[in-house]
């Protein structure tokens, strides 16, 4: 599903024009990405948890082709922990 999609989807069930269906998403979508910048956790009931995780310097290679050894630096990546209801609801 795109984002077109969604608002489509949005503004259908809310009874909501597309540009106010495509307002909201975009907001809750900033408003996701300006807590997960800050280090937060979003949670959703009933859906799951967003969260920022740091990640290590670890070795590696170039590739396989190349073992040349590679220091991949630290950095933060986002994770999802999808909740009990969700997952009951994909099983």
């Amino acid at each position: 599903m795109k984002k077109s999609d969604l608002v489509e989807v949005v503004a259908k069930k809310a009874h909501l024009t597309k540009k106010a269906a495509k307002e909201a998403i975009e907001v809750f979508l900033d408003e996701v990405s300006r807590l997960l910048t800050k280090g937060d956790k979003v949670t959703l009931s009933s859906f799951g948890t967003f969260k920022v995780k740091k990640v290590a310097d670890k070795k590696g290679r170039k590739s396989p082709a190349d073992p040349t050894p590679v220091v991949h630096k630290k950095h933060r990546v986002v994770r999802f922990m999808a909740s009990k209801t969700l997952k009951k609801a994909v099983k």
